[in-house]
């Protein structure tokens, strides 16, 4: 096993397997503790083997950074590379939304695996004027959006964008504020020291 292997030190254990055959297996890797406080913070195109080069001169260390980061679902989450992503489309309608034709339309498109709608009332206090006297009143003001979770994977290769997304919710007649996309590009990463001895 190479020497920088983070499986290295950890013990093979005989283990049955679904047929009752005994195999060897490796134990359980349990995440060290790991201590540091620089962060790198994440940018497009980021790769976790161009990190460790970086930090440490060895791209096969990547996993040392991984597993500072437990946080993140997987080594591609951690970089902003994660194959599905999450769209937050603010939107704004006069009336009932139509929810339902909206969800329905946005999931024709090859990449959307799941809508959720966000429609809740924030509350704000508000100053009103009535003749000569001044009010503080407190009224709700809808907050609406889509969260649209995309397989960036299926979207590129049915050649669909985000502007794709954008469209089919106009098309609905929800008017779109800013849209956002939860893909940890501009996330702190942190990066321990370098692991000691060959690991």
């Amino acid at each position: 096993m190479s020497e920088t292997s983070r499986y290295r030190d950890v013990p093979i254990v005989a283990v049955p397997d679904a047929r009752g055959r005994v195999l060897a297996a490796r134990e359980l890797r349990l995440l060290p503790t790991v201590t540091g406080t620089f962060t790198h913070p994440v940018a497009a195109g980021d790769r976790l083997d161009q990190l460790a080069a970086t930090y440490y001169r060895r791209p096969l260390v990547w996993w040392h950074i991984a597993d500072a980061n437990p946080a993140a679902l997987s080594p591609l989450a951690l970089v902003g590379a994660e194959p599905v992503t999450t769209l937050t489309v603010p939107v704004t309608i006069p009336g009932d939304p139509p929810w339902t034709e909206v969800r329905r339309a946005l999931a024709a498109l090859a990449g959307v695996e799941d809508v959720t709608v966000v429609d809740e009332v924030e509350l704000a206090d508000e100053r009103r004027t009535v003749g000569e006297a001044q009010f503080v009143v407190t009224v709700g003001r809808p907050v609406r959006a889509l969260r649209v979770r995309r397989n960036e994977a299926a979207a590129a290769v049915a050649g669909e964008t985000v502007a794709d997304v954008v469209a089919v919710i106009r098309d609905a007649g929800f008017t779109v504020a800013a849209v956002s996309r939860d893909d940890g590009v501009g996330a702190p990463v942190l990066v321990p020291p370098a692991p000691a001895g060959g690991a």
